[in-house]
């Protein structure tokens, strides 16, 4: 049987902020009416929670992505939305995997990136792309649609349009945090996509001397460089923008510098599976 033809069950859990109610209803609507009788979503209902910052404490946030990962009867588990906290339940998360985590797709960006790279690394199907809260967004329909669009059928419309070989995709910030940890995978001969919002030129540069400095990530196949958008002004102008700063680090580092990719967090953010 396609992959289209299939029920495909999509587990939704928020391993960072929450979401309400109502995001989880209109996801559900718009799901329906994509694919009636075809694709069920299910949120978890520790989506829902609220301690402080974050949707649960860390062992309810933990605990809620095992329940789906875990759960032989999902093929994919999809993050609600980012915001902050991810990383603050890797060690649970890697720890309690078993053999059916391996069997699902795991999708979501920004703050997700930290459990994408110990995913990919664990030898888990990830990809970086749209997800639930993006609705939100001016267009989120598109977006929200073009990930179930990826999640059900695998529709090729819905990748960035300029992959070649492994790749692998990552807001800048979180991929800086990651090194040195244990959770980033093996890079060695993927090209690397990266992204950001709300951050200054000068935080950029400086997380692109992180990253590109890195012995191990040095042996990338190339860096494309996604939208950084929301750039705060700086005082003084920082006289650099994102690409400028891009080829300057690739220079310095040997990196390769592809270009742009068709990435970001927006409405437009297409899909990059990872591998």
């Amino acid at each position: 049987m396609a992959m289209s033809e299939q029920k495909i069950r999509i587990g939704v859990v928020a391993p960072a902020s929450r979401i309400a109610p109502r995001l989880a209803e209109d996801v559900t609507a718009l799901a329906a009416s994509l694919y009636p009788g075809r694709a069920e979503i299910v949120f978890h209902p520790q989506c829902f929670l609220s301690a402080g910052h974050f949707a649960g404490g860390d062992a309810a946030r933990a605990g809620a992505f095992l329940d789906i990962a875990n759960d032989p009867g999902f093929d994919a588990l999809w993050v609600a939305r980012g915001g902050y906290g991810s990383n603050r339940i890797l060690p649970q998360v890697t720890a309690g995997l078993s053999q059916a985590a391996k069997t699902k797709t795991y999708m979501g960006y920004s703050d997700a990136g930290f459990l994408l790279a110990a995913l990919y690394k664990a030898g888990c199907r990830v990809a970086h792309g749209p997800i639930p809260a993006d609705l939100a967004r001016d267009g989120g329909d598109a977006a929200v649609a073009r990930g179930l669009r990826y999640l059900v059928e695998r529709a090729a419309d819905t990748l960035e349009p300029g992959l070649s070989g492994r790749s692998v995709a990552f807001n800048l910030t979180i991929l800086s945090h990651l090194i040195g940890t244990p959770y980033l995978p093996d890079l060695t001969g993927h090209t690397l996509l990266i992204e950001d919002v709300a951050e200054h030129s000068y935080r950029t540069d400086r997380a692109l001397f992180h990253v590109t400095s890195v012995p191990e990530l040095r042996k990338l196949a190339g860096l494309r460089l996604g939208r950084f958008s929301a750039v705060p002004p700086n005082d003084p102008e920082f006289g650099q923008d994102e690409e400028a700063i891009a080829r300057h680090w690739c220079a310095v580092s040997g990196i390769p510098f592809l270009g742009h990719a068709d990435i970001g967090h927006d409405a437009d953010n297409k899909v990059v599976p990872f591998g």
